[in-house]
């Protein structure tokens, strides 16, 4: 089957957690998410949904795992793309395997130690986006902005463009022939204490009331919400402590 979503782009994201009871309020009240009952065959993994549709998943955290999200990237081909990753420098975590008929998957890391997913569709293709509780954007806050852009590149054949607003390392993402961005690039930003990461960034249509929301489900704003020339963001950290951003879109950029 082939994919909505092109190759290169971004087009799931879970997050792994001790105990799912302890993030699914928090979720519900911040991003407007509800979630399916645990899927036994898939290890107790749960979708979140917004508005009727598939927006993220959630799932158990293995041992030696941590609490985070995982962004995965669309590709027509997984094991294509695992040797890819292999060759440009990176590493595969989790080799690539079979999620029953919904599709194909492995886990990796770039060269400056950003873990990522990869997913390729059978029958289920990935989440809703660009709409209130779906993905909406992602940063990649890299340790080398440089050595993981000519990694991504090599591997997903994104191109980038300089965003010089968002600081001199800073770039935006394209994938394939499509020029519309899906993504930023850049270095830390004043986090040199974690390692580097994916950012990932959900829509809401209040700003206000998720960060209230926040507060009263055990969560917290580190980030206060503040203006962009795109509309209200904040970041976020669940009572699992996981991070996030979520951005209430300016009007011109609504979905």
């Amino acid at each position: 089957m082939t994919s909505t979503y092109p190759a290169g782009v971004p087009c799931w994201t879970d997050l792994m957690v001790d105990d799912l009871a302890t993030v699914q309020p928090f979720y519900s009240a911040v991003l407007g998410w509800s979630f399916t009952e645990p899927d036994d065959a898939h290890g107790g993994y749960v979708m979140a949904l917004a508005d009727g549709q598939p927006v993220a998943g959630m799932g158990t955290l293995r041992p030696g795992s941590r609490t985070a999200w995982t962004m995965y990237i669309a590709s027509d081909d997984a094991d294509a793309a695992a040797a890819a990753v292999t060759e440009a420098g990176g590493l595969v975590l989790a080799p690539p395997m079979d999620v029953s008929d919904l599709g194909r998957m492995f886990v990796a890391q770039d060269p400056t130690g950003a873990v990522f997913g990869v997913w390729q569709a059978g029958t289920f293709d990935g989440g809703a986006t660009n709409t209130p509780g779906g993905l909406v954007w992602e940063d990649l806050r890299s340790s080398g902005p440089d050595v993981a852009r000519e990694f991504y590149a090599a591997v997903f054949g994104y191109t980038y463009e300089q965003m010089e607003m968002a600081g001199p390392d800073y770039t935006t993402f394209a994938a394939g022939d499509d020029p519309r961005p899906r993504g930023g690039m850049g270095g830390m930003m004043g986090a040199d204490d974690v390692p580097s990461h994916w950012l990932l960034c959900y829509m809401v249509a209040d700003l206000s009331q998720a960060v209230t929301a926040a507060a009263e489900h055990g969560g917290a704003v580190p980030i206060p919400p503040f203006d962009t020339p795109y509309g209200m963001m904040a970041g976020f950290t669940d009572p699992a402590g996981a991070t996030f951003w979520a951005m209430q879109p300016s009007g011109d950029d609504q979905a």
